[in-house]
This record gives C-alpha cells, sequence and structure tokens, in this order.
C-alpha cells in the first residue's frame, strides 16, 4: 500500500526534505560555499555532523545553511519567549462614580486612576444617572473635565467625555 499522504508545509525544510536541484550553501562561519547540488550539500552537512536547513526558497537558486538546527531552533523559541515576557498589554481600568461625589470620595477615585495610569493601563471614568439625574450631563462633564486636569501629568486623554445611554465616559491613556 502507497503512502498518499501529501508532504507537510509545516515542517521545517532540512537534510532530505530540501530538493532543489543546485542550492547556495552557506558554512557555520558564513563563508559561502558556493551553488552546489543538494545531494553535494546533505553530505557536507553530514561530515560535520550537523544539519543543511532551506534558508530562503524565494531566492534563485534557493539559499541553504549548515547549522546545528536543534540548537538553532531552541535559540528561536528562547527569543521568541524573552520577547512575550518584555511585552505589556495594556488593559482598560475603570473608576465609577456619580456626579454628586463628594471631595474625599473624588480624590480616591482620582488616587486609583493615577495608580493604573502608572502600571501602564489605560483608564475609562464612567458617571452613571440615575432618574432625573440625566438631565445635568453638564455636571457630569465638568466633573469629568476636573478629573482630566488633576491627571494631567499622568495621563493624555484618549477620548474626550461623552454621553452613551444613562452613563458619561472619557478615557484616559498613560503618557509616554
Amino acid at each position: 500500500m502507497k503512502d498518499k499522504r501529501k508532504p507537510r508545509r509545516d515542517l521545517p525544510q532540512i537534510n532530505e526534505r530540501v530538493r532543489f536541484p543546485k542550492i547556495r550553501v552557506i558554512d557555520t562561519d558564513g563563508t559561502q560555499l558556493g551553488i552546489i547540488t543538494s545531494e553535494e550539500g546533505r553530505r557536507l552537512a553530514e561530515e560535520k555532523e550537523l544539519d543543511l536547513v532551506l534558508v530562503s526558497d524565494k531566492s534563485d537558486p534557493p539559499v541553504c545553511r549548515i547549522m546545528d538546527y536543534g540548537k538553532y531552533k531552541f535559540e528561536q523559541e528562547k527569543k521568541a519567549r524573552e520577547a512575550r515576557k518584555k511585552q505589556h498589554t495594556a488593559t482598560v481600568k475603570e473608576v465609577k462614580m456619580r456626579y454628586k461625589i463628594d471631595d474625599h470620595d473624588y480624590q480616591v477615585r482620582v488616587n486609583n486612576a493615577k495608580r493604573f495610569l502608572k502600571e501602564g493601563d489605560k483608564v475609562k471614568a464612567t458617571i452613571t444617572f440615575r432618574g432625573r439625574e440625566i438631565q445635568h450631563s453638564n455636571l457630569a462633564e465638568q466633573l469629568l473635565n476636573r478629573m482630566a486636569n488633576d491627571l494631567e501629568e499622568v495621563a493624555e486623554i484618549q477620548q474626550r467625555p461623552k454621553r452613551e445611554g444613562r452613563n458619561m465616559m472619557m478615557l484616559l491613556a498613560p503618557k509616554k
């Protein structure tokens, strides 16, 4: 029974998988060995007990390199792990209040927002209206503008105060 599976495209092209009549080979130290057949390139790699790895199949002729593939793959994974470790995804933290907020409570919200911004997160300041309070949306907008002024040394306004249904919200991002 013949094996009718298609060759896997996601597998790396190393050693026997390199199937080009002529290839350009680069040695371990970076010197070019010239354009040779893929069998000859495999033989050179086997003599050094290394792998023949396809680097670029777009060029003419395709470029292969003689290297320890296991070590190369490990180094690539290590670099990817380091890159993931260094990146910080900015999450959006919310600070909720009402427009009739007491001064001390307001200061608590400002301090929380300041802490979130210093940690590198965005802050969504939301004012909720109940019942007829929605008639005083101008007071809520004044409160959000006051908050933006109090946080101007650590934050920049990403979205100005705007009303959405029974809420008024503003988005602040940390300054670069």
